[in-house]
């Protein structure tokens, strides 16, 4: 078993909470994760080792500037 953290994304892009959790692989641990959205994006973290960022599907966030787009 692998140790995942499940990080809550605050809409400045700071991570604001976390869950710790132990799964058999990445897909077990990305289904849990999928559990945890409520508002905000998680991303799954294994270590030092990002595995995915999830959106949750009502989350509004503000605009980003793109530098390039000017």
């Amino acid at each position: 078993m692998a140790e995942y953290r499940a990080y809550t994304v605050g809409l400045n892009g700071h991570f604001i909470g976390f869950d710790a959790f132990e799964c058999s692989d990445d897909p077990e641990a990305i289904k849990m994760a999928k559990r945890m959205i409520d508002g905000h994006a998680i991303e799954l973290w294994q270590g030092e080792r990002f595995v995915v960022r999830l959106e949750s599907p009502g989350e509004v966030r503000p605009p980003q500037s793109n530098a390039r787009e000017r």
